[in-house]
């Protein structure tokens, strides 16, 4: 049985897809603050890829060193092919939610 995902899980997967080759740590979090509109910190962001990493639903690789960020790599994330498949699954669990709800979800 698959694990299910947390809210932050899925926007934190979704940024990763999203931004493909560029994802990391940096990028993953204005990625959230321009489309989630959520400040979110950089520990929560690592806190949830490390997560995520250890569930074998995104995989990391380091970049080479920048003399911008003082000769240290960058590490870049993807998602997995599990991560694809648990990200799917879930979505198509809230869209099956939501089904009908928008009028409600407009009267708020």
């Amino acid at each position: 049985m698959a694990e299910n995902l947390g809210d932050f899980e899925q926007l934190v997967m979704l940024a990763v897809m999203r931004l493909d080759e560029d994802a990391y740590g940096t990028s993953i979090r204005e990625e959230l603050k321009a489309r989630a509109e959520r400040e979110v910190s950089p520990g929560a962001i690592f806190t949830t890829l490390e997560r995520l990493e250890s569930r074998g639903l995104v995989t990391s690789r380091y970049g080479e060193p920048t003399p911008e960020r003082g000769g240290r790599s960058k590490r870049f994330y993807k998602l997995s092919a599990e991560g694809r498949r648990s990200l799917a699954r879930s979505l198509r669990a809230v869209r099956r939610l939501m089904q009908g709800l928008e009028p409600k979800l407009e009267r708020s």
